[in-house]
């Protein structure tokens, strides 16, 4: 934490921007003011970069798409929630989104900077998840990106790692070789490496009831989730709810924020 307050210091003097919040105030309340460094487009290409490189590795072993009926089930409800991130940053309506299905075990999806989803088959054919229970996942990781999260713990690992000048060099001159280029590669390494702050996992608890709610899909159906998963590793937890606040916490926080975002689940069902 030295380190970062430190690199805000130095930040300030190098006229670099430091803090933002990355998402507009809404029902949910999350507008935490966040470290940002790393530049926004560069952290979207690192993630695009290591996205395809995921295809096609999918693609190698077969295990990419391969339920024709999961995959469209995944779609709609991620298209769903998509529909709907303008609420929280309208730029991001413009980002060019990808939805694929991994055919694996684990129960586990994720959203990488500028909306690369990936959804594992463990989601539907191992938890059994509804509609509302993968809308509500989706929603989580769906936060996650819109939040920039990704963005946010990369730009504090790569400050502790290279340092304030290798950064605004990388700012300057967009890309550079040695220290700065390993940097870049590092990067989308990070994504998967380093885990969300509980902070972080919060705020996507948060953003992603309001977005699966304002997408019509039962925001009741995030605890069942939760409680779900949960079941299904009484040791260890599930990778998905590894660095989550305690169940209990998570629970009663979702509890909490429901009645707020029931109105917003009864309109959207009303339009339909």
């Amino acid at each position: 934490m030295k380190k970062i307050i430190i690199a805000l210091i130095a930040a300030s003097s190098l006229g670099l921007t430091s803090c933002a919040t990355t998402t507009k105030d809404s029902v949910s309340g999350v507008k935490r003011s966040q470290f940002m460094l790393l530049p926004s487009g560069t952290v979207n290409n690192m993630s695009a970069q290591a996205y395809s490189q995921t295809i096609s590795e999918a693609q190698k072993k077969s295990s990419l798409n391969v339920d024709k009926a999961e995959v469209e089930r995944v779609r709609s409800i991620s298209n769903r929630l998509i529909a709907q991130v303008g609420v929280f940053r309208p730029d991001a309506t413009k980002w060019k989104w990808e939805v694929n299905v991994e055919r694996n075990d684990q129960l586990n999806a994720y959203c990488m900077p500028g909306g690369k989803i990936m959804v594992y088959s463990g989601m539907m054919e191992k938890l059994k998840a509804t509609d509302d229970e993968l809308g509500a996942v989706i929603g989580h990781e769906i936060a996650h990106a819109l939040r920039e999260h990704g963005r946010e713990r990369m730009s504090q690992a790569y400050v502790q790692q290279f340092g304030l000048q290798a950064l605004a060099a990388l700012i300057s001159n967009g890309a550079a070789s040695g220290a700065i280029m390993q940097g870049a590669n590092m990067g989308s390494q990070l994504f998967f490496a380093l885990p969300n702050g509980r902070e972080q996992e919060r705020e996507a608890d948060k953003i992603g009831l309001e977005l699966s709610a304002r997408a019509g899909f039962d925001p009741d159906a995030a605890v069942t989730l939760w409680q779900k998963m949960g079941a299904m590793n009484k040791g260890a937890p599930p990778e998905f709810l590894s660095t989550h606040p305690s169940s209990e916490n998570r629970m009663a926080d979702l509890k909490a924020l429901a009645p707020k975002v029931r109105p917003l689940y009864e309109a959207a069902k009303a339009r339909k």
